[in-house]
């Protein structure tokens, strides 16, 4: 039915006819959108589209309860939410390692090879893909239909943002048959740069009108931001707690890859493209299927400014589906795919200061304070110096003219002096001895090259920063706890260890007579309960989480991982590390033999656990949050699950790691070293001093076939 044949006002209908014409409106304006947007071949004007938008909205607001799944109003979606809930993904949005040379893409083939124990002769053919700089979303389907969608977030829960995805053109809401009854599909939100230039315009001249009004003392209206880059744009857009103002943004999204599915729908990367473009997908056009890297990446990089969108490099994925599974995971990227960054892009501007920031473990860190400069895609006014031997070696001096350099989002770092001969440049710098947040000493120790406060706990820099990692995202993930309000909160009192975090609720009447937190403007009376909600909904975390937000020094995100994996139980961990501290060698040997674990790592947990400051802090936090225990994690029925395992000679179907990586995966703990806690010893030719340690010990041996069987890799 034509918008100029419907014979009827909206108020003249009857349910049955506006029941009827919703679903023929829903079809239509359908049926529109993939004619503009994925065929580009558009079959009626934008005032004739624009009416059949205004005419469904009419009847829907006539007859509430007709409102359908599958309407046109829903990319719109509710009033503003107060604040974006969590949605967990099925499986993890994980990072990419970079490759920023020809050398670095050779050696990441070459691991592939080893991995999975190819022949040098059998070829490697990726798939290469723009890599388009944007925000990267998470969509979920059931049963066909699009039911969900979230930000990437840390890589394991995002934000929930479906009433914003909802308004986007580009994104289908069914599947054709046939179709995985789950699915998640990833891709990336982007604005163009055309698009991008005519917004950026937009918003200037909204900030210029809003000034006028400031300045005149009239009522200010809505805060403006002006995005500097088309990702900045993009991101913001799409996290508008109004959807409304997201649909008005001129957002697009390109599909790319797979998360969690209920069926593998596909047997390489090219034959899923395929599939997407078919459900109704946009795809980069661009994607190709490749054996020479280097070539295309040429090619990209003296195309990448006349592209439509911002790229900052290529992403090279295996094609073999099948051959992605087995090499899974490593840390917190694939080892099937890499992303192959263009050259970093540098500018020269003025430093104007030097400051020292002081971390969470002591550490004094200068950073570049500099003349606003555009670089990279952004404009920048602080770069990264490292340290003070880096300051010395390339002789930074105040007032010096700098070259700077950005690529991605690695953080901006000065690559040297330009104007180092001028007759009247200042002074060589002259690192602090002293820590400028408690004037306590700052020594470097050993072959240390950098200098650390020695304050410890007196130190406010230090607890800060420790109470902000605490909090962060790749931590406890605390929402309505960033940097500034933590700043307050010690300033106030309130908050001086992470377990007072959680003791906040105590003084929720004193937070809410703070300006701000209680009183003013609207909708601020609801600070302090969403803070405290979010606080409420950390108690229980998972312990690789809970491992990385204690900050002890050398213990990230990967290493917290291995070791959650390994104790399984915050009480375990506690208990072996007192161990290592009494009985010394034979715990600590323990410890040091777990697969990624080194010795300096080792020796760090174990002061960590040696000092009883800490243990105070560690049992006042677990009065209130619980880490969950890892036992059997992922692992099913698995006769691995929660066993020690040795690998030892040379494996003949696997290379050693695919064999560790497996046996990870069914939640067993690889370690380096035989011992009586050994549950099993993996053998291949030529085993030796392991072997004979596992036959005295009596541990049980297995053969490479046995593991093979038990492990559940298809019989060879």
């Amino acid at each position: 039915m034509s918008a100029s044949l419907r014979p009827l006002a909206p108020e003249a209908l009857t349910e049955a006819q506006a029941a009827e014409e919703l679903a023929a409106l829903a079809g239509e304006i359908a049926h529109h959108d993939r004619a503009y947007h994925e065929r580009d071949a558009p079959e009626v004007s934008d005032a004739e589209y624009d009416m059949l938008v205004r005419r469904n909205r009419a009847i829907e607001a006539l007859f509430p309860d007709l409102i359908r799944a599958d309407s046109p109003s829903r990319r719109v979606g509710a009033a503003p939410a107060e604040g974006f809930a969590k949605s967990r993904h099925l499986a993890p949005m994980l990072s990419l390692d970079n490759a920023f040379a020809p050398e670095d893409f050779l050696e990441f083939a070459a691991r592939i090879r080893r991995f999975l124990s190819l022949p040098a002769e059998e070829p490697l053919r990726f798939v290469a893909e723009p890599k388009i700089d944007g925000l990267s979303v998470n969509l979920l389907y059931e049963h066909g239909r699009f039911v969900k969608g979230a930000t990437r977030g840390d890589g394991v829960e995002g934000e929930d943002i479906t009433p914003n995805l909802l308004t986007l053109k580009d994104l289908p809401r069914e599947l054709p048959a046939p179709f995985p009854e789950l699915i998640e599909i990833r891709g990336e939100v982007f604005m163009d740069r055309a698009d991008f230039v005519k917004f950026r315009a937009e918003q200037e001249q909204a900030l210029a009108e809003r000034e006028a009004r400031k300045a005149s003392g009239g009522k200010l209206g809505p805060a403006v931001n002006v995005p500097v880059n088309p990702r900045n744009a993009a991101a913001g857009s799409l996290r508008q707690l109004d959807p409304t103002i997201t649909a008005s943004r001129p957002l697009k999204l390109f599909a790319y890859a797979m998360g969690q599915a209920s069926a593998i729908p596909a047997d390489t990367h090219e034959h899923w493209l395929d599939l997407l473009r078919r459900w109704g997908f946009s795809v980069n056009p661009l994607s190709t299927p490749v054996t020479e890297a280097a070539e295309f990446q040429r090619k990209m990089a003296s195309e990448r400014a006349a592209l439509a969108y911002e790229i900052d490099g290529v992403v090279y994925k295996l094609d073999r589906l099948d051959w992605q599974a087995r090499l899974g995971f490593v840390g917190r990227a694939p080892r099937w795919a890499i992303a192959w960054k263009f050259p970093a892009e540098q500018a020269r501007t003025r430093l104007l200061a030097i400051e020292i920031q002081v971390g969470r473990t002591g550490a004094l860190t200068p950073r570049a304070v500099m003349a606003p400069v555009f670089v990279g895609g952004v404009t920048v006014t602080h770069a990264t110096l490292h340290n003070e031997d880096e300051i010395a070696r390339k002789d930074i001096r105040i007032g010096d003219t700098i070259t700077l350099q950005r690529a991605g989002d690695v953080i901006p770092q000065v690559v040297g002096v330009v104007d180092a001969d001028r007759p009247d440049r200042g002074p060589p710098y002259a690192f602090p001895t002293l820590c400028p947040a408690c004037g306590s000493h700052a020594v470097r120790e050993g072959e240390d090259v950098v200098r650390r406060c020695t304050g410890g706990l007196i130190c406010p820099a230090q607890t800060v920063e420790r109470l902000k990692h605490f909090a962060s995202r790749g931590a406890m993930d605390i929402e309505g706890l960033g940097e500034e309000n933590i700043l307050l909160l010690h300033e106030e009192g309130l908050v001086k260890s992470p377990a007072d975090i959680f003791r906040l609720k105590d003084h929720a009447a004193r937070m809410r007579q703070w300006e701000g937190w209680g009183k003013g403007a609207k909708g601020e009376a609801k600070k302090v309960s969403n803070l405290l909600a979010g606080i409420e909904a950390r108690r229980r975390v998972p312990l690789e989480r809970f491992l990385f937000g204690l900050g002890i020094r050398r213990i990230g995100a990967q290493n917290a991982k291995l070791l959650a994996r390994h104790y399984q139980s915050i009480g375990h961990l506690r208990a072996r590390m007192l161990e290592a501290r009494i009985l010394g060698s034979e715990a600590r040997e323990e410890l040091g033999s777990i697969q990624g674990i080194g010795p300096a790592i080792a020796t760090e947990l174990v002061e960590f656990f040696a000092e009883t400051h800490n243990l105070d802090a560690l049992d006042d936090l677990l009065r209130y949050v619980t880490p969950e225990d890892v036992a059997g994690l992922d692992a099913g029925d698995s006769a691995f699950a929660g066993k020690a395992l040795v690998f030892t000679g040379t494996l003949e179907t696997l290379s050693r790691a695919e064999a560790e990586a497996r046996a990870e995966a069914l939640g067993a703990k690889v370690t380096k070293s035989v011992s009586k806690k050994t549950d099993f010893v993996v053998v291949g030719a030529d085993a030796g001093s392991k072997a004979a340690k596992a036959a005295e010990l009596g541990v049980r041996v297995l053969t490479e076939a046995e593991f093979r069987e038990l492990a559940g890799f298809p019989a060879t």
